[in-house]
């Protein structure tokens, strides 16, 4: 298992290195940064000259790559077009977003794999007609109507919530815009759990702790659904990543403080210190995620061993 963790370690380097060299590079063909700095009038050849010396805009690509890469390892992701440490931006908006994410992977886990083991055990019947009809709904529907529609009736017609989080964002004003978050993902994942399921419930060792008589739910908990979790691992683990990063327009709809507004902001702006350094920490949520999904494998299934 260390040799595997220290192997897996050492691939991460070059995909990481590769991931931000490639985001760097698109970032920095968006257009001029400069041009917003200075409102809608032209920004004069002397001013233009001085901006991008003091941000090392006037430099080759690569190497304002390279020098960003070297303030990276030292904790520094250089500062906004405002002024502001992107650090500092960071620090107000991760927070908020691994709470938001931490909401819908909960509801992810809770509500679609509960969903998926009902459909996945009584395939065929009524019940699991509603639920796949339900699913291709949620996931037909984009999340932006899905988001707009809940703030409408939950937060301005019935009242039942605030139309937009506080700036404290606690995990209770986090719940609607976390299940508008999730809805897709949660659609997924019930359907795989299902699929999973109802493929490994007819599996000869079901078939064997069944004959032997162990208790009904012993033999789905313990051996039917800790078997068919591993394809409904493998997505979330890889979705933790794209929760983080796709929280846009959840965040823009419920005016959510967090990495997607952040994001959305730096984009607009054209603000590449913000985009490439979001991007590089969403980068490394990445590869952490991928590598504990891998170890939960030989968790989930014992036959499984890394070498």
């Amino acid at each position: 298992m260390g040799r595997y963790v220290v192997r897996r370690l050492l691939q991460m380097i070059p995909v990481f290195i590769g991931s931000t060299l490639l985001i760097f590079l698109m970032v920095n063909v968006m257009g001029d940064p400069i041009a917003g700095l200075c409102g809608d009038k032209q920004c004069d050849a002397a001013t233009s000259a001085q901006l991008k010396k003091e941000f090392g805009l006037d430099k080759p690509v690569w190497q304002q790559y390279l020098t960003y890469m070297g303030h990276v390892f030292t904790g520094d992701f250089g500062t906004a077009f405002n002024g502001q440490k992107v650090t500092e931006l960071m620090a107000t908006a991760f927070p908020v977003t691994i709470r938001l994410t931490i909401v819908a992977i909960i509801f992810e886990i809770v509500i679609g794999i509960t969903l998926g083991v009902i459909t996945g055990l009584k395939r065929g019947r009524p019940v699991d007609t509603s639920v796949l009809l339900l699913t291709l709904v949620v996931i037909s529907v984009p999340t932006f109507v899905t988001g707009l529609l809940l703030q409408l009736l939950l937060g301005v017609e019935w009242g039942w919530i605030k139309p937009s989080v506080s700036t404290d964002a606690t995990f209770g004003e986090l719940i609607v815009p976390g299940l508008v978050l999730a809805s897709v993902s949660l659609a997924y994942v019930t359907r795989l759990t299902r699929t999973s399921i109802a493929e490994n419930r007819r599996s000869d060792y079901v078939r064997t702790a069944v004959a032997k008589g162990l208790p009904r739910q012993r033999v789905i908990v313990r051996h039917l659904l800790r078997n068919s979790l591993i394809p409904v691992v493998t997505f979330i683990g890889t979705d933790i990543g794209a929760l983080m990063g796709g929280a846009i327009v959840t965040e823009r709809i419920f005016n959510i403080h967090g990495v997607g507004y952040q994001l959305y902001q730096g984009i607009l702006r054209q603000n590449t210190q913000t985009v490439v350094g979001f991007v590089t920490v969403l980068v490394l949520v990445f590869l952490v995620a991928n590598l504990l999904v891998d170890l939960l494998y030989a968790v989930l299934d014992p036959r499984i061993r890394y070498a």
